[in-house]
């Protein structure tokens, strides 16, 4: 998913809202079979708390003996979330892991330093057709923490907290929401909930995290009386509850946390509060200087020119 050369997102019409900042329309492109769509970066926001990076994949079919193929890639500066609705991708690393992912599950591979990493289907599901469809985002990592070592955790399903009352579902992935915490540690304050809203529901949404927003998957949302359409980044402005309502019911994803308080520079796979940083990963993956991933040492991703 991280390696989908996605178009950029655009800025969408002023939103009447006055509690809504901005809203992003996702550039979509079908790739390989796949429809990606691009909610961050943009040129306007760049980061909503941590968040640099969002792509949504799918869903998709893949049909009988067609699967997904990321070569091994390298990112620096960064972690990346994988968080899967349908379908199931192996995750192999240069640290050694070998993990199948599974729907609802939260795989974070804290980058750091450096790390290289490839996501296929997995071959013993290949000899049918599969249904796909995800999230990855990336967080990029705070000041004193750019450098950190490379790990990489899974957290299940089960072990994640779950919302029902009201009309409302939900799955907290990453951070503190509606009294629940996650067990998933992540280096900066931040936000991650998975929410779906029953016809005639709503849901508020506190000042809490810093900087806030939705990417609405599923159905129409309302918010002070504006709706807004699937497939929508509405960044909000800070301070100010949210109450996101529904008529017909929808599927959304509430994500931020605290402001990095720094500048980031996003280039291919790498991020980082450095150009310079950035320069010397790419000299080392085109020089052969960052580590193999055991059991996919075969095939890689060059770095793109220019």
């Amino acid at each position: 998913m991280s390696f989908f050369p996605g178009n950029d997102p655009v800025l969408g019409n002023a939103a009447a809202c006055d509690q809504i900042e901005l809203m992003v329309v996702p550039n979509a492109r079908d790739i390989d079979g796949f429809q990606v769509r691009r909610a961050l970066p943009t040129a306007r926001r760049r980061l909503v708390g941590p968040f640099i990076f969002f792509d949504q994949m799918g869903p998709a079919i893949l049909r009988a003996g067609q699967g997904l193929d990321v070569r091994p890639h390298p990112h620096i500066g960064l972690a990346t979330v994988t968080y899967l609705f349908d379908g199931k991708i192996r995750h192999r690393d240069s640290l050694g892991t070998e993990m199948v992912i599974e729907p609802g599950d939260v795989n974070l591979m804290t980058a750091g330093r450096g790390i290289v990493h490839s996501e296929r289907t997995p071959e013993e599901l290949r000899g049918a057709p599969m249904s796909i469809s995800g999230l990855q985002t990336w967080l990029a990592l705070p000041d004193g923490k750019e450098e950190v070592a490379p790990v990489f955790e899974n957290t299940a399903r089960a072990d994640l907290p779950t919302i029902d009352a009201e009309g409302v579902k939900g799955r907290i992935i990453i951070g503190s929401f509606s009294g629940l915490h996650s067990p998933v540690r992540v280096a900066s304050d931040t936000l991650y909930a998975d929410i779906r809203l029953a016809p005639g529901a709503r849901v508020k949404i506190p000042a809490d995290a810093e900087e806030r927003a939705i990417y609405t998957l599923d159905g129409e949302v309302a918010i002070s009386g504006d709706r807004f359409p699937p497939a929508r980044l509405l960044v909000f402005k800070p301070g100010d509850e949210i109450v996101v309502s529904s008529e017909a019911g929808a599927h959304f994803m509430l994500f931020g946390g605290a402001s990095l308080g720094s500048r980031r520079y996003i280039w291919w796979n790498f991020v980082s509060s450095s150009k310079e940083r950035i320069e010397q990963a790419k000299n080392e993956w085109k020089t052969g200087r960052f580590d193999i991933v055991p059991g996919d040492e075969e095939e890689f991703v060059p770095l793109p020119e220019g």
